[in-house]
């Protein structure tokens, strides 16, 4: 009798928790239903903007704009994919030697051949790498794409290409934000070889180094790329493209964006890399915006700069750790390219 007692205790204990569990889940469930209700259909047009923006920028929710806004109104919200048209002068980028005099004849102070930054604004933080010598940064890639192919994680590329750091790089098929990282969108350059992508396509926003270490963003063509001498290049399409030739991108018109995870890069005007990337969706961090990008890269000394792949897939890894904090649930994920850094020579 005393065992049937006790197993009935065990039992109604383990229900109450459930109870408690599931029904405190469907609260919290309900309260950010409602949350989100107030955003949607309050007075405010900045925060309906924000809300479409930061979850159609997702892979696995931007469904939830659907609940509240009509295909048209979403559309309204994000607002044109413009294209950067402009092409790149590489006069503007003049790479500094080790052993360059200063402007008053003596021996410039040498560069740290990388410095890891903080940056932090209103809505996010995040880290900032600068790599002095551009030649350093190229595009690993996972191996293989296709249907039969999965990506790897950055530290698996960094650690299959030796790199002492990297980022994610391009896009790649992610349906419902479960894609295993092994077909790119798009235009893939690495090592002076193209790995995907066709030369007769045009492509949106191509980010790439040229076979002098100077960094092209805009839009061209497989064949374009592949003339410019582009050595190691990416693609994410959906941009956008920061600063072109000094001029940020968002002078005549705010490039907008939601609060999310971001990943960018740029080169100043001495060829120095800046490798970015911003925390999100977290209480500390909700994330940036691509203005805030922009106005992080013109700090910087940016002269040319794009945005990458972000969200879950944002993460940076400097001598094998990883300095900021991945947003994705299941940890880092497979990808099918990375931005990565060679040792010092």
């Amino acid at each position: 009798m005393a065992r049937s007692k006790n197993r009935l205790k065990t039992g109604t204990i383990i229900w109450r928790v459930v109870v408690v569990f599931f029904t405190t889940l469907l609260m919290i469930v309900i309260g950010l239903y409602f949350i989100m209700l107030i955003i949607a259909k309050g007075p405010s047009p900045t925060a309906k903007k924000l809300f479409v923006c930061s979850v159609q920028e997702t892979s696995a929710i931007k469904f939830l704009a659907n609940w509240y806004f009509s295909d048209e109104q979403i559309a309204e919200y994000l607002g044109s994919n413009r294209e950067a048209t402009e092409a790149v002068n590489t006069a503007l980028i003049q790479i500094a030697s080790p052993d360059a005099p200063a402007e008053n004849g003596e021996t410039a102070a040498p560069r740290q051949p990388m410095e890891l930054v903080d940056v932090q604004g209103s809505t996010y933080k995040g880290k900032l790498l600068k790599i002095a010598d551009p030649s350093r940064v190229f595009v690993g890639i996972s191996g293989p794409y296709g249907e039969a192919y999965e990506g790897k994680r950055v530290k698996d590329m960094m650690d299959a290409y030796g790199a002492v750091a990297g980022t994610n790089a391009g896009g790649f098929q992610d349906l419902n934000g479960v894609g295993n990282g092994g077909i790119p969108l798009d235009l893939v350059i690495s090592e002076g070889q193209l790995r995907y992508g066709g030369l007769a396509t045009s492509y949106n926003n191509v980010i790439g180094f040229d076979q002098d270490n100077i960094l092209h963003v805009g839009t061209m063509t497989g064949q374009e790329a592949v003339d410019l001498g582009l050595r190691d290049a990416v693609c994410w399409a959906t941009g956008p493209t920061l600063i072109i030739n000094g001029k940020a991108c968002n002078e005549q018109e705010s490039l907008g964006g939601g609060f999310n995870p971001r990943t960018a890069i740029g080169q100043t005007a001495d060829g120095t890399v800046l490798m970015l990337v911003i925390d999100g969706r977290q209480t500390s961090s909700l994330g940036a915006t691509y203005d805030d990008l922009v106005n992080i890269m013109l700090q910087n000394g940016a002269v040319n700069a794009a945005n990458l792949d972000g969200g879950s897939s944002s993460l940076m890894y400097v001598n094998g750790e990883l300095v900021n904090v991945c947003s994705s649930l299941y940890g880092p994920r497979k990808m099918p390219t990375a931005w990565l850094v060679k040792p010092e020579s």
